[in-house]
This record gives structure tokens, sequence and C-alpha cells, in this order.
């Protein structure tokens, strides 16, 4: 049956998580592209123990922790830099496709969601930033459970909110840990990949893998899982 709701990761699938050292790659340096790549790592390391042993901190105060490390380990920032770069955290590019897409959806009559580890506070700057608030019907932010993905409550928020079951839900995500618990969780999972990784996680697989959010539009006429 098609999917009726459509959830979104945030961070790396509609905004991108680069954007911010690449605004101010001047001033952070020749090791830019290392801090960013690292920056989003630590980013993600942080959450999984911070869930695992039960000691919250929300993603804005991770995000800062992280970038601090990541900065250290090549070389140090300024204080005016670190500065720029967590405010431009805040308010990411969207990549191109992602208004027209869930403007598609919209008319098509189906409901939209993000669903992040960022705060309320991060991913309502965000979309405001990006146009896109009012192309949403929930922005459902892990603060409200005191942890992150890939905890099967996470993805409870969407079937909770909607009321509906996993497998009304169509779940989009860059992020291939992600989507291999949306996919365990009961979602249809949908993998964007927008950079040409490796497949992983084969037996939480993904139903569909595509290059970009454009196909979206028109989804429920592809023709064969697994493409």
């Amino acid at each position: 049956m098609p999917c009726t709701v459509y959830a979104f990761d945030a961070y790396g699938t509609l905004y991108d998580v680069h954007a911010a050292v690449a605004r101010h790659r001047d001033a952070v340096g020749p090791q830019a592209a290392a801090i960013s790549a690292l920056w989003r790592v630590k980013q993600l390391e942080y959450t999984w123990i911070r869930t695992m042993t039960g000691t919250y901190r929300d993603f804005r105060a991770l995000a800062a922790e992280a970038l601090d490390y990541a900065a250290a380990l090549n070389g140090g920032i300024s204080a005016d830099t670190r500065a720029n770069l967590l405010a431009a955290y805040e308010r990411l590019d969207a990549y191109p496709d992602v208004k027209t897409t869930l403007r598609a959806l919209k008319e098509r009559g189906l409901k939209t969601a993000i669903l992040s580890n960022g705060t309320p506070a991060m991913l309502a700057a965000a979309a405001d930033a990006a146009g896109i608030g009012d192309l949403l019907d929930a922005t459902l932010s892990v603060d409200s459970l005191k942890c992150f993905k890939a905890r099967r409550e996470v993805y409870e928020l969407v079937t909770t909110h909607f009321h509906v079951s996993p497998e009304d839900v169509s779940f989009q995500s860059t992020n291939r840990w992600d989507l291999a618990a949306g996919a365990h969780f009961g979602f249809r999972a949908v993998w964007i990949n927008r950079t040409g990784a490796p497949p992983e996680y084969d037996d939480m697989s993904a139903a569909f893998t595509l290059p970009s959010l454009e196909p979206l539009a028109a989804f429920e006429t592809l023709a064969a899982p697994g493409g």
C-alpha cells in the first residue's frame, strides 16, 4: 500500500552538514575539510555514547563539543570563528531538491515530517532559513525523549504523532545507520545516497536507494524495490 507519511532525517538528508565550514573556509584555514568531516563524525559518536550511558546532553551542546575536539586536533580555530561556525550550523544550507520535493508531496495530499536529533530550536531555525516550515506537518525532535537515534522510541515519535502504523511511513535518510534503524522499526526505508556510498547493513536493507530526493515526487510509480 502507498505510504501516507513521509518522514525525513534533517542533517545530511535535508541540510548540508558541511555548509557551515564551507561558509567560513578562509577563517578556518587549510584544515577546513578535515575539521568539517571530523566535526560530523564526533557529533554522531557523542550522541551514541550519551544514549548508551543515559547521560543526555542536547544536540546543540554536543555539536559544540564535537567542534572543539575537531578543531583542537587540527591546529585550532579562533573564538570568533568558533562562534561563527556554531551560528552557521543553526542555519545550514538546504539541498536544492528539498523544497521542490516537499511541495510536490504536499500537493499529493501526503503528510511530511522531520525526525531529527536536533533540538526544537535548531530545527526551527534551519527550516526558517530553508523556507520550508509551511511544507512540514510536524518537526519531531529526540529532545522530548532525552535520547538519540537509533533508539526505537525515536522512530515511534512518527507513528505516535500521526496515529499510523510503521508500514504507513516512508522514511528518508542519507545516514545509512539511521535508515537501518528505521527499516528495523518497520518503516519503508529510502536511502538518499547523495555520495554514492557502498551498501551496508544487509539485514536491515533499504527498500529503495535514490541519488537524491527528487524521485520522491512520483515515488509510488517506481517499479521494483531494491533499486
